[in-house]
């Protein structure tokens, strides 16, 4: 089982955890929301629970939880620019379908 990171998201989660001033890294996990049943979710982390697997990848810690990682495994974390937008972007083999205003997925 992995997560990957690519460089220019690594770049940008480290940038975040520069100017938060802490953290060992950033969460990965999904939860039950939206029309198509799940979605991603990103936060900091301070402390690891006992259940978490951390995966590297260009310096930048992924903590992911036992019950994300079943819907998880294999993603791909990237950061990209278009025009005026910005963001992280999930790169999920895993994935069936999604919403049509991309807010959510199944699998």
């Amino acid at each position: 089982m992995a997560i990957t990171v690519t460089e220019a998201a690594a770049n940008r989660a480290k940038s975040f955890l520069v100017n938060r001033g802490k953290g060992l890294g950033l969460r990965l996990g999904v939860k039950t929301t939206g029309c198509s049943g799940l979605a991603y979710v990103l936060e900091f982390v301070d402390d690891l629970n006992d259940e978490d697997q951390v995966f590297e990848n260009h310096g930048v810690k992924i903590i992911v939880d036992g019950k994300s990682l079943v819907y998880l495994d294999g993603t791909e974390l990237d950061f990209a620019k278009e025009g005026l937008n910005e963001g992280f972007q999930f790169n999920n083999p895993n994935v069936n379908g999604e919403c049509g205003c991309g807010e959510s997925f199944n699998v």
